[in-house]
Parts: structure tokens; C-alpha cells; sequence
């Protein structure tokens, strides 16, 4: 069974008829008359729904679901439904920050920001016990697998997606898996997103190395290349130019004396040779 719109009379017109039994049970003499009234008038009163915006009632009678009433205003139906509200409101929900293992086993910290809302009433209401303790439940094995998915950062492969360079396609993934998984209690996914990320403390001074040497190879490495690039031209314009004509010997020794001054950290120093 799927969620039923449920169409109630306007409250209005039964208010009125209210009030007829009020005058009814004043003005009539007859106490059977009255009696009669005042039962009447007990299960109309009994019959009156409030639907406030973005709000909805979900109805029974003797157990059976009879439909639910989405729309907001002022209704009248049977005194004998069991009348059940439910919030269509958009709600945020922050995960706690779990401690799970990445794609590589490396241990780290992560938590995640979900926005959603009630969409199907009657999945909400009667396919699971408690809709909001399933959203939280649901939502923290979204995570924990999320996290097996991916690594957390670029190790090699820079073409892998990782959760920390690739954030909207690892929210694109995180929104699909928890669709997934909500769509059973009538729940809608507006957003979701990874919103704390980070290693877990005791490999968090280890990894913080690592990137630090990955950065200080990655700098060299242009450093080399740059280099290269330069003391080959050096060479080509002292040819080309007629500067000066070298053997094998001495073009080894000016290129590495070319590199160490390019590719060197600190500032060189010069040393002048003398002959006697």
C-alpha cells in the first residue's frame, strides 16, 4: 500500500451546523431532544482537524489507513479516525564524527551533513518504528561505507577520486546511497554532504609528514626539471655563439656545477681558482 491523499469537508460549513446544536440544546424543551443534540454536537466537535503549513495528518479507522491530509487548513471528517501528525518541514541532521578505516585502512575522522524531509507519509508512518532513529542509523552506515569507498587522499594514482580532493562527486555517491536506503520510510534526501574530515589523531602527525615530503618531492622534481631545461640552453647558446669551445670533460664539470647551483637549497658560495 502507498500513501493516500484524503480529501475532508470544509470545517467551516460543520462549525455552523455546531452552533445549531448549541441553540438546539439551549432552546429545546424536550430533554430527549437535548440528549440527542448534545451526542451530535459531541462527535462534530470530535470531527474538527487543524492542518498548520507544512504539516500533514495521517489517518486510520479501526486500523486501516484511510489516507493522509497534506494540505493545510481548517477540515472536518469522521469523529473515529485516528488522526496522527506528521512534519513535511526540511530537516538538518550532523552525523557524529565516526571513527572508520579509508579504502587504504588508514584510520580517519569523518561526519556528514544531511538535509531531508518527509515525502511519503505512509512510509513514514507505518513501514519503520521511529522514521527520524532510522534516518540516523542509516545515515551513519551511508558513512562508514562511503568511507570504504574511497581513499582519503591522493597516494600515487592523482587520478583517483578521493574524499578529499573530489568533494562533489563523493556528496554525488553520498546522496545516492542514502536515497537508497531512506526511500523505504518515504524520505527524501534535499542535501547531503561530508562536513568534518580529517585523519584520526594517532596517525595524524605521520600523514601531515608524509603530504609535507610529497610536497617538498613534488617541489624538487619541478626544481630538476626546471634545471635541466636551463643548463641545456646554457650550453647551446655558449655553441652557438662561439663563447667558448669545450671538451666532454669540461661540459660535465659545468653541468654540474650549473645543478648544484640551481638545484641547491641554500646559497651558494663561489671559489676562485688561482695558478701561480
Amino acid at each position: 500500500m502507498d500513501e493516500k491523499v484524503f480529501k475532508p469537508v470544509s470545517g467551516w460549513l460543520l462549525l455552523l451546523f455546531a452552533f445549531g446544536l448549541i441553540l438546539a440544546i439551549v432552546f429545546l424543551e424536550d430533554p430527549i431532544y437535548k440528549i440527542i443534540s448534545g451526542f451530535v454536537l459531541a462527535l462534530v466537535l470530535l470531527g474538527f482537524i487543524i492542518v498548520n503549513p507544512n504539516n500533514s495528518k495521517v489517518m486510520t479507522l479501526f486500523g486501516k489507513y484511510v489516507g493522509s491530509i497534506k494540505q493545510d487548513g481548517f477540515y472536518w471528517a469522521n469523529p473515529f479516525f485516528l488522526k496522527r501528525n506528521l512534519s513535511l518541514r526540511a530537516r538538518n541532521f550532523e552525523s557524529e564524527r565516526l571513527k572508520v578505516n579509508d579504502k587504504r585502512g588508514n584510520p580517519i575522522q569523518i561526519g556528514v551533513i544531511l538535509v531531508w524531509k518527509v515525502k511519503n507519509t505512509f512510509k513514514a508512518q507505518f513501514e519503520v518504528e521511529d522514521y527520524a532513529h532510522f534516518v540516523k542509523v542509516q545515515t551513519d552506515a551511508a558513512v562508514r561505507k562511503l568511507a570504504g569507498s574511497f581513499s582519503y587522499d591522493h597516494v600515487d594514482d592523482h587520478q583517483e577520486i578521493t574524499l578529499r580532493s573530489e568533494e562533489s562527486e563523493v556528496n554525488r555517491v553520498l546522496e545516492k546511497e542514502l536515497h537508497e536506503r531512506l526511500q523505504i520510510a518515504g524520505i527524501e534526501v534535499l542535501e547531503a554532504r561530508i562536513g568534518y574530515l580529517a585523519y584520526a589523531p594517532e596517525i595524524a602527525a605521520a600523514m601531515l609528514k608524509r603530504q609535507q615530503a610529497e610536497a617538498i618531492v613534488s617541489a624538487r622534481y619541478k626544481i630538476v626539471e626546471g634545471a635541466i631545461g636551463m643548463v641545456d640552453g646554457a650550453l647551446k647558446q655558449l655553441e652557438d655563439k662561439g663563447i667558448v669551445k669545450m671538451d666532454d670533460h669540461e661540459k660535465v664539470k659545468l653541468v654540474s656545477n650549473l645543478m648544484v647551483v640551481l638545484c641547491s637549497d641554500k646559497e651558494t658560495v663561489p671559489i676562485v681558482e688561482a695558478t701561480a
